[in-house]
């Protein structure tokens, strides 16, 4: 029972971790990203036109839409200089409280007159060395003119590439992906650097409260037609969270071969047993018995060990699970880090499957020797 029932809590821990991280990804996800992202299906960019502008934002459960213009270009800053993804955004992003609860230091600020800004990520600002509102050494935005050819070619010459100036104004910091790569500029920045006019790259819809995300994706993917992609956020990191399903089901199979492991100790008693009661498994027959009430018999046995075991680990797995988003008394250990204890996430279908498992696995293992017992013949 003991073996079965850490076995279990074990299991049930560990699958409430890979929740709590894959909720934890999530979390970090709606910081940067929009609800629902439009982009097309082939190539990178499309011309927005009013129409196409108007027709989304004419859908009652649409709350706003940024018009993005993201590419990778040169950043230069006295003499450190790096390659970032620039997201050129509209005024539309002053609005959203997630970006600017992510704001480190200075503020979300993108313009200023004539005077353009640059947000960036914690690790841009520590590789480039930067200082904020440094007005004496502003950043140089350098990108190809030549829009087949994207290599970076210095000896091509300065008239090779849009060369263009900004000062940095605020950083944030979300996650490492978004803060060693990200920088966040005025869309006339980024439409004048990438010469892109009237061409965006995405456009990211954010939905009023109170309506479901996948329906008003639905609707959009019907009103915009075959030639755009709109992706909600699990979509748009598609991969990273498939890999995180992934990990969870190689670890639960894992684990369950533990368990299976563990099961050989129901295996090896019962059939001790089954050996140990030949004399009363004779007597029982000679009372009147059968063969199949024997087999019930060490069933039941092997049920109760399985079940009790099951209930005793998913109750302290339970308590274990509940401690830790309670108090988070198991700490990640990584200093600076986002989160400081392990995420936990419960979820019902986690105990049931787990359950399921433990039942089928222990009945599995008591059924030999109860056959085994059940095959005792009477004597004559």
């Amino acid at each position: 029972m003991l073996g079965v029932g850490v076995g279990v809590m074990t299991l049930v821990v560990v699958l409430s971790v890979f929740n709590g991280l894959e909720d934890f990804q999530r979390s970090l996800f709606k910081s940067f990203d929009s609800d629902l992202k439009i982009s097309v299906k082939t190539g990178k960019n499309f011309e927005l036109t009013p129409a196409l502008l108007q027709q989304i934002k004419g859908n009652s459960a649409v709350k706003s839409v940024m018009e993005v213009i993201q590419e990778s270009c040169l950043l230069k800053y006295q003499d450190a200089q790096m390659v970032v993804n620039m997201k050129g955004v509209d005024e539309t992003i002053l609005a959203q409280e997630q970006i600017k609860k992510s704001i480190i230091e200075g503020n979300l600020k993108l313009t200023d007159g004539p005077q353009n800004y640059a947000v960036v990520g914690s690790g841009v600002y520590v590789t480039l060395d930067l200082r904020l509102m440094d007005f004496i050494n502003p950043i140089e935005a350098w990108y190809p003119r030549n829009t087949k050819s994207k290599t970076l070619n210095f000896s091509a010459g300065e008239d090779a590439f849009n060369r263009m100036t900004l000062l940095p104004s605020g950083i944030f910091s979300i996650e490492a992906e978004y803060n060693d790569n990200y920088v966040l500029v005025p869309l006339k920045f980024a439409q004048e650097l990438f010469d892109y006019d009237k061409k965006r790259t995405a456009l990211e819809v954010q939905v009023k409260e109170g309506n479901d995300i996948d329906d008003v994706k639905k609707t959009l993917e019907k009103q915009l037609g075959e030639q755009f992609l709109v992706q909600n956020q699990d979509e748009q990191h598609a991969t990273l969270l498939r890999a995180i399903k992934v990990e969870k089901f190689i670890t639960f199979l894992i684990l369950v071969f533990i368990l299976g492991i563990a099961s050989f100790n129901i295996f090896f008693s019962l059939s001790m047993l089954a050996i140990e009661k030949k004399e009363d498994v004779r007597t029982l027959y000679a009372m009147g018995a059968t063969p199949t009430l024997v087999k019930q018999i060490f069933l039941a046995e092997g049920a109760i060990v399985g079940l009790t075991g099951a209930i005793v680990g998913l109750i302290l797995g339970f308590l274990l699970c509940l401690s830790q988003q309670t108090w988070g008394f198991v700490k990640m250990g990584i200093f600076g880090g986002l989160i400081d204890a392990y995420p936990v996430k419960m979820n019902a279908l986690d105990f049931i499957s787990t359950a399921i498992v433990v039942i089928l696995i222990t009945m599995l293992a008591s059924y030999f020797p109860a056959k085994r017992a059940a095959g005792v013949q009477l004597l004559k």
